[in-house]
């Protein structure tokens, strides 16, 4: 097959097997042509980070043909590692943990790694540097040590790195799985002004929406091509997508739900809704989505007061921040990267103790070194990535070595993994190793070993990060079940619909509480342009109302769920 002079990326029947006879590429043949947009969807293990990988020359297949940028560099399986080597000066990745990508304590230095192994002059180095910094918004921290910055910011850091090498190719696996909402759309709007610079751009997302930006959607199942097209060819297969574990974009969900002509454009949804005789309009009289847990007279589990912490150098992460939270209720903090959110995480757990103010957990007061045992004691952390926790040999052992260190019997360990495992939904995985799990059952397998060790608060900072659709909704069920024993839920996330479904709502700005309440109070029409403002913005069904309200229809209430939506829609029948 003769290559377009266009074509920077052609691959044709590339197999690739790792250790243990698994297949992570299966068969795949793509070309990838200057200035073209293609994205890759596929379930948590279907082979997107592999197929990343493939594309920018850091693996090479055990089978098939691989030309980069001009340069065949494996032919029958073959590498050829010179022409690797001349291929990666014109190929950039972005990996989706920026901990996998950072080298220096410098943020400058960070993204001048990659210019400087070019052998660029001095100047063009640093004006690289300085463009990029300020592409992604982090000009203000080229001197800080990436290690104190939030996951979110340690991204973007590599996002910069990547763009400074200015490839040709350039390949972006879930950057924006650590990011807010702001954070996603410049990275989106970046790619596309990439691409009309004619860079070819490979983008590997579980934001289904992202995909509509692309000029070509392929997607991965268990290393196989199983759907590929334009974003609207491969969203028309819904109930395919639903098998492999995905889902179709928010307005495809909503239109097929109202019976409406099918479309994946959430302007387009509007104007047919809009459309709409106002004999057919139904309205809903708002309703509070969550019980409201204030004045309920419980002893709080959690209280933070008046805390304010900095970490070295001067820089402030937290400024009288004040929270308290009801026994068995859920509470979602969220805020633009960078705004503290991990940090509050780290002095509730008693990780961190404050500069000024205290916190206290069950009345344990962190500050001393007894309370923070006893706060330990009390609170389950799960971490960004708790799956990188892992190392057992089996599921059970995994689980199991919390409680184990506890000292506590055989039987009552037993009982406890036996419970937790039931709790995620991996009862009947409890012999296979956690290692041949999927992405979201890993995460999964991870919050188990924390349940087993029966926290009565457990603390989760962004659980969803970087889970397909169908993961993402198996840690919603376990979570909501663990509610409903009573567990007390904290959590951080850059999920407006995931901060829908809580209790409480705490938004973050620059160390600061600046909205807290219901999820009713928070998204009222009153916040929406603060919000807006910070970068995080309101879930997607309370946005599709207020765009109908403003384009005639009654009012639909403060809807934050879909099936509200909906409820609204046709007049308070679900």
């Amino acid at each position: 097959m003769a290559a377009s002079t266009d074509t920077l990326v052609r691959l044709s029947h590339v197999s690739l097997f790792y250790e243990g006879g698994v297949t992570a590429l299966d068969d795949v043949s793509l070309e990838l042509r200057r200035g073209e947009r293609v994205c890759v969807l596929g379930a948590n293990g279907s082979g997107k980070s592999t197929l990343a990988s493939v594309i920018c020359g850091l693996l090479a297949p055990d089978e098939g043909e691989v030309e980069l940028v001009d340069e065949l560099v494996c032919a029958d399986g073959q590498p050829d590692l010179e022409a690797y080597r001349r291929a990666r000066r014109s190929l950039g990745l972005v990996f989706q943990n920026p901990d996998d990508q950072i080298v220096t304590s410098v943020v400058e230095d960070d993204v001048a790694f990659g210019p400087e192994n070019l052998g660029l002059p001095r100047g063009e180095i640093a004006a690289r540097v300085a463009r990029e910094l300020h592409r992604v918004a982090m000009e203000d921290y080229a001197q800080a040590d990436p290690s104190r910055l939030s996951g979110g910011q340690r991204q973007r850091v590599c996002i910069a790195g990547a763009l400074a090498m200015e490839p040709a190719v350039l390949v972006l696996d879930e950057p924006g799985s650590l990011l807010d909402v702001r954070g996603r759309s410049a990275i989106v709007r970046v790619m596309g002004r990439l691409a009309a610079t004619g860079t070819a751009l490979v983008h590997v997302t579980h934001f289904m929406e992202e995909a509509l930006e692309a000029d070509r959607v392929i997607v991965l199942d268990h290393g196989h091509v199983a759907l590929a097209g334009t974003p609207e060819e491969v969203f028309s297969h819904g109930e395919k997508l639903g098998e492999l574990g995905l889902e179709v974009p928010f307005a495809a969900r909503l239109s097929q739900r109202l019976g409406l002509p099918w479309t994946c454009d959430e302007s387009t949804l509007v104007r047919e809704l809009g459309a709409v005789p106002d004999s057919q309009k139904g309205s809903m009289s708002s309703r509070p989505h969550t019980k409201d847990v204030r004045g309920s007279g419980a002893v709080p589990d959690l209280q933070v007061e008046h805390a304010s912490f900095s970490y070295r150098l001067g820089s402030r992460a937290l400024g009288d921040v004040s929270l308290e939270v009801v026994p068995g209720t859920s509470t979602a903090i969220v805020g633009q990267t960078g705004s503290g959110k991990s940090t509050l995480l780290r002095l509730v757990c008693g990780l961190e103790v404050p500069d000024e103010g205290r916190v206290l957990v069950r009345g344990n007061d962190t500050s001393t070194r007894r309370g923070r045992r006893g706060a330990r004691r009390l609170v389950g952390y799960v971490m960004q990535h708790p799956e990188r926790q892992l190392f057992a040999e089996t599921v059970e052992k995994d689980v199991a070595f919390g409680p184990r260190n506890l000292g506590l019997p055989a039987d009552e360990v037993d009982r406890r993994v036996t419970r937790a495992l039931e709790l995620v939904g991996l009862a009947d995985r409890r012999g296979a190793s956690p290692f041949k799990l999927s992405g979201g059952q890993r995460r999964l397998c991870a919050l188990a070993g924390i349940l087993a060790m029966e926290p009565r608060i457990l603390v989760l900072d962004e659980p969803t990060a970087g889970l397909d659709p169908r993961g993402r909704a198996m840690l919603r069920s376990a979570l909501a079940r663990l509610r409903g024993l009573g567990v007390t839920l904290v959590q951080v996330t850059h999920s407006m619909e995931d901060a829908a479904r809580a209790d409480r709502v705490m938004v973050l700005d620059q160390g600061r509480v600046v909205v807290s309440g219901t999820p009713t109070e928070v998204f009222s029409a009153g916040n929406e342009r603060r919000l807006t403002e910070i970068g995080l913005g309101i879930p997607r069904a309370l946005r599709v109302a207020r765009a109908l309200e403003r384009g005639g229809w009654p009012s639909l209430g403060d809807p934050l769920t879909t099936d509200e939506l909906v409820a609204a829609i046709r007049g308070g029948e679900s």
